[in-house]
């Protein structure tokens, strides 16, 4: 089973209706700790503020169960905001603390640029050979996002585009992934990536 968290801010119907494009018939979109914590795969969406995902987690307990989750060592997956949310704090709107199962830091872009960083944008695997990208070519996702995290440790970093410096595309460490862009929107590459990750869910591969 694959529980897609519903903690008030994510967008839901687009990824529930992806998994079940890619075949999973038994994926429930939950704001239910016990069913999370049941679940053979999480995907956390997420679309707003940093600080306001954290207070609706932490509000209704989700934060803890998401914690828990991922320290069973089952694979969970953030994507966008939810991504995000995976690390130790963003500034956003003042210093808000996160999940923390990653270190390190999200931050606005500064530069003369426009912002947000729209539009679809080239992958460069940095860990080619990580079982997410088994089979997989580089190639373009869509990206919305004014933030971007910074990881502390260079292992947890799988996956970067170009937006007028290296930004953080994808990320992972064990069990726990994060992709900033939406996969649902990415087109095909999008939709494999994704893939792939439930290919995590159902192999439980060595991470």
């Amino acid at each position: 089973m694959i529980a897609i968290i519903d903690y008030g801010m994510g967008n839901l119907h687009s990824v529930s209706k992806a998994v079940e494009r890619l075949g999973v018939t038994n994926a429930i979109v939950t704001s239910d700790e016990n069913e999370l914590l049941q679940a053979d795969g999480a995907i956390l969406p997420g679309v707003g503020a940093f600080g306001d995902a954290m207070h609706n987690l932490r509000e209704t307990g989700l934060g803890d169960a998401v914690r828990y989750y991922a320290q069973s060592g089952k694979p969970l997956l953030g994507i966008c905001l939810g991504m995000q949310l995976l690390f130790s704090e963003s500034e956003e709107y003042g210093r808000n603390e996160g999940l923390n199962l990653l270190p390190g830091r999200v931050e606005r872009f500064r530069g003369d640029y426009k912002v947000p960083h729209m539009g679809w944008n080239k992958l460069e695997f940095r860990q080619p050979n990580h079982p997410l990208f088994e089979g997989l070519e580089e190639g373009h996702v869509y990206f919305v996002h004014s933030y971007h995290a910074k990881p502390e440790q260079p292992a947890d970093l799988l996956a970067v585009t170009d937006y007028y410096q290296p930004v953080t595309a994808i990320v992972g460490r064990g069990n726990v992934f994060g992709m900033q862009f939406h996969p649902e929107k990415s087109g095909p590459l999008g939709m494999q990536l994704l893939n792939q990750f439930l290919k995590l869910v159902d192999n439980r591969v060595a991470l």
